[in-house]
């Protein structure tokens, strides 16, 4: 062998590494367009040549009283009727109207309740692929698991595109207390960013001892040996909600919530043609209710814990699919862990795994997975408030204590698993979701999860298109969601699913430094900017335009009905003019989410709250008693202490509530005595 092939063998092998090592860096480290962090589509609006500053002028929705004119039309008039009634206002429901309304269909949905006001605002707050799906995934061979992460991970990309200013990525730590657990978990993260792929999401990374106590200070040091950090994402569930029903009405979809059906219409042939539909405000206001008439050629179920309700609503003897599980979250002080960054125990006592992670300026934890009954708002039980707790304390440092009194609010959600009524096996439960048409004709779509719910809402428009012929086009005269001419909206619907494409309400003129323009503009708080514009995207134009000026000199805006929260009175008189607030439960839970942090706070600010919507909704003194009594009901569900349940308007407005016999009472140092006496 010449010595020049002896040299190239010595450097063959090195050489390879180094250019192996090159690429990996250089891929790992490659500039990237990650989702969420585009800039936006539309620019904030400047001063123009004449010193005028021109606010968008986004488009508006129909009132409440008309959109239930519209609904009274189809059963009356010839040619009015719906294409599509869907009957459930979660996250499925929106999905399926907004979608459908989108490929050119003529749309209508009612809720009985408020969008979100059941299992989709009591979720963990994650938008994610779900790592335990992936171990099992591997663990069993189980490929149809591999297929419902794998899904979930392409949908949690267009979360971020689709709705920016509610969606964001969250890094998610592992500690590691054994060192043969780190190639293992690593291995999993890094397959779980393989998976992802074009996403372009932030790799998962190794942290050693030092540098995971540095990023969650808060970790018990005892048996640590490092963490390992992965990406998945985090919204705001309700407001998403909220922002896909109110998209659909923007976009001419007919939406009322606090309207129940109460029957199915059928045709001669057995076939169903419409609904029963009974508004449910005029009685909250003392008035009679007339039945409402609504004709559809396609009735899609999308309620649900409820769906049986509705499916023997069609069939009496159908026999039930839902097997309702219960999910128990509960929310501590934002102190317990850091602002940026969660933390997961996949294998905690009993093999669940339980999520730690920062929402909303304070700590959410959560969940368990217990079977249970179907009620509209169950309570959180004591039992489960003390596992999360205990298996929460086996993670922080011992220095942490981990009290009861800390609860700021505890929720329980009912996740609707269900068994495929066609199926050979009746009994076995459907991995992801279901979309089944009963021989009337009635379509459900159920399962599935937060994530995957446009996914959900795609296969079922897809299924009623195709059973009863459904004329799908292109939407001309699209409207400017926008409020500018910069985006045609309707470019891009063709007649076909876009909803991966379709911007929501807020998400045109989001960016990250939006709430700059917006302080500059109003003058309003930082922290009130930033949470209105992380909540409402750019219609937190509108949102603080319609907060009373203060007359101080610093904030000029905005008037916060709680003191150590970001909500402020322009929200209540925004969700009532452009979400369809109803109740002040509607506000405090779903348009602000106040109850879900805090429920003692939520109760301290409802008199300010049901005072605005009084002025706003013309409301008599009978009506504002009745949404005092129904709220504080309410609020029992979000895990307000028992003594509070009895509390007057008269005691909050006046502060004379008694703490003395409280949890958070005691846990307080509360005399003004040296806590060290000094020799």
């Amino acid at each position: 062998m010449s010595r020049f092939a002896r040299g190239l063998r010595r450097i063959a092998l090195p050489t390879t590494v180094a250019a192996v090592g090159g690429g990996a860096l250089l891929y790992s480290y490659r500039p990237r367009n990650i989702p969420g962090f585009e800039g936006p589509a539309v620019p904030p609006p400047i001063y123009g040549a004449d010193g005028t500053f021109k606010l968008p002028r986004f488009p508006k929705v129909k009132s409440r009283e008309e959109q239930i004119a519209a609904l009274k039309k189809s059963g009356i008039e010839e040619g009015e009727e719906y294409d599509m009634l869907v009957i459930g206002g979660g996250a499925t429901g929106a999905g399926v109207a907004l979608d459908a309304v989108t490929r050119g269909l003529r749309v209508a949905i009612v809720e009985r309740d408020d969008f979100s006001s059941g299992t989709s605002s009591k979720s963990t707050k994650l938008v994610h692929g779900g790592v335990r799906y992936l171990e099992k995934a591997v663990w069993n061979l189980d490929y149809n698991q591999y297929q419902l992460v794998k899904e979930a991970l392409k949908e949690r990309k267009y979360f971020l595109q689709t709705a920016p200013h509610l969606s964001s990525w969250l890094p998610i730590m592992l500690p590691l207390d054994k060192w043969w657990k780190a190639p293992y978990y690593w291995a999993g993260t890094k397959f779980y960013d393989f998976l992802a792929g074009s996403e372009g999401i932030e790799s998962s990374y190794f942290l050693t001892r030092s540098k995971a106590l540095d990023a969650f200070p808060m970790l018990k040091q005892t048996d640590l040996v490092g963490a390992l950090v992965y990406y998945d994402g985090a919204h705001n569930d309700s407001r998403m909600n909220v922002s896909i029903a109110m998209t659909a009405a923007v976009y001419g979809a007919t939406i009322v919530n606090h309207a129940e059906v109460t029957g199915l219409l059928k045709n001669e042939n057995g076939k169903l043609c419409g609904a029963q539909i009974k508004d449910l405000i005029p009685e909250r206001n003392g008035k009679k209710s007339e039945p409402i008439t609504v004709k559809a050629k396609c009735i899609v179920n999308c309620t649900g814990p409820f769906t049986d309700s509705i499916r023997k609503l069609d069939d009496q003897e159908c026999k039930e699919i839902v097997a309702p599980a219960s999910g128990v979250h509960v929310i501590l002080p934002g102190y317990y862990s850091p602002s940026n960054m969660g933390l997961i125990d996949p294998s905690t006592s009993d093999g669940r795994v339980i999520f730690f992670l920062p929402w909303q300026g304070n700590t959410i934890a959560g969940t368990t997975d217990e079977p249970t009954t179907i009620t509209p708002n169950p309570l959180p039980d004591e039992k489960s408030i003390q596992w999360i707790l205990n298996e929460v304390s086996h993670y922080l440092s011992p220095d942490i204590s981990v009290r009861r009194g800390d609860v700021l609010a505890a929720w329980a959600g009912i996740r609707p698993l269900v068994r495929d009524p066609k199926a050979k096996n009746t009994e076995s439960l459907v991995r992801n979701h279901l979309v089944d048409i009963s021989s009337s004709g009635l379509v459900t779509c159920a399962g599935g999860k937060w994530t995957t719910y446009r996914q959900m809402a795609e296969d079922c428009v897809d299924a009623a298109v195709k059973e009863f012929n459904l004329p799908t086009k292109p939407f001309v005269n699209a409207p400017r969601v926008s409020g500018t001419e910069a985006v045609d909206d309707g470019a891009i619907l063709d007649g076909t699913c876009q909803t991966h494409n379709v911007r929501l309400v807020g998400a045109h003129g989001f960016s990250k430094t939006l709430f700059i323009n917006i302080i500059q503009h109003f003058g309003i708080e930082t922290e009130v900017a930033k949470h209105l514009t992380e909540s409402y995207g750019d219609r937190a134009w509108t949102v603080a335009a319609m907060c009373k000026p203060t007359n101080l000199r610093f904030p000029a805006r905005g008037e916060r009905i709680a003191r150590l929260y970001p909500f402020v009175d322009g929200e209540i008189r925004y969700a009532i003019a452009n979400e369809y607030a109803q109740t002040a439960v509607d506000v405090i839970a779903r348009r602000t989410r106040l109850a879900f942090l805090n429920a003692q706070a939520a109760l301290e600010c409802l008199p300010k709250v049901i005072d605005i919507m009084a002025q706003e909704l013309k409301w008599d003194r009978a009506r504002q008693d009745r949404e005092w009594k129904d709220t504080v009901a309410f609020l029992q569900s979000m895990g307000l202490p028992e003594p509070m349940l009895s509390v007057t308007r008269a005691q909050v407005e006046k502060g004379k509530l008694d703490f003395s016999s409280s949890l958070e009472y005691k846990m307080y140092s509360r005399h003004d005595k040296p806590p060290v006496v000094e020799e």
